[in-house]
């Protein structure tokens, strides 16, 4: 079956991809987080009504948190999503200046179940690898599939990761919906036939 063939080809490309991040000193990923961030801002355009999704690092991911710190100082409404079910769509929280942030599944932080919820504008993602299309290879999860196929709008995608994580091919299904762009330590990489 042609599904099984993609989904193994997959399941290789998210060993290979994890390896390559896992190879990257730590030192390395805390200084290509932070040029991630300056590219950010650099580059990609919001409004300052939009609402920006982004997600509290687990592992080796490049870090998100100097971005969303940022976008909150400057009065940005961010949100956090929450894992609320292995088959469930994730939930996105405001999270208000001050605010802790409690366990949200799958490792990461999030709002308390009272903070308010809201639908995002632009999402940065995590991701293991993308390629010169802006096809993302998530955790095989499909967290965030069931999720854009849930929201009244399709917001910005945005993936950031570190620039070992490129492949020239990975193989999109027709629930896989691509990013828009791609910001790395290099630079920001915009897909113009995602836009």
């Amino acid at each position: 079956m042609v599904e099984d063939g993609i989904e193994a080809e997959k399941a290789l490309l998210r060993k290979t991809a994890r390896a390559r991040r896992e190879a990257l000193a730590p030192e390395f990923r805390a200084e290509a987080s932070s040029a991630i961030s300056f590219h950010f801002f650099d580059k990609i355009a919001f409004a300052p009504d939009d609402a920006i999704a982004g997600y509290w690092r687990i592992r080796d991911e490049a870090d998100c948190q100097p971005i969303l710190v940022r976008l909150m100082d400057g009065g940005q409404t961010v949100i956090l999503p929450v894992v609320n079910g292995p088959e469930e769509p994730l939930e996105f929280r405001i999270w208000g200046a001050d605010a802790p942030l409690y366990e949200a599944g799958f490792g990461t932080l999030a709002p308390s179940d009272l903070a308010p919820r809201a639908e995002p504008d632009i999402i940065l993602m995590p991701l293991l690898g993308f390629d010169k299309v802006g096809t993302r290879l998530g955790y095989g999860g499909g967290y965030y599939d069931r999720t854009l196929a849930a929201l009244r709008k399709r917001p910005m995608l945005i993936g950031l990761a570190f620039s070992a994580q490129a492949f020239d091919n990975i193989p999109r299904e027709p629930h896989d919906i691509p990013l828009d762009a791609v910001v790395t330590e290099n630079g920001v990489e915009f897909f113009e036939a995602n836009l």
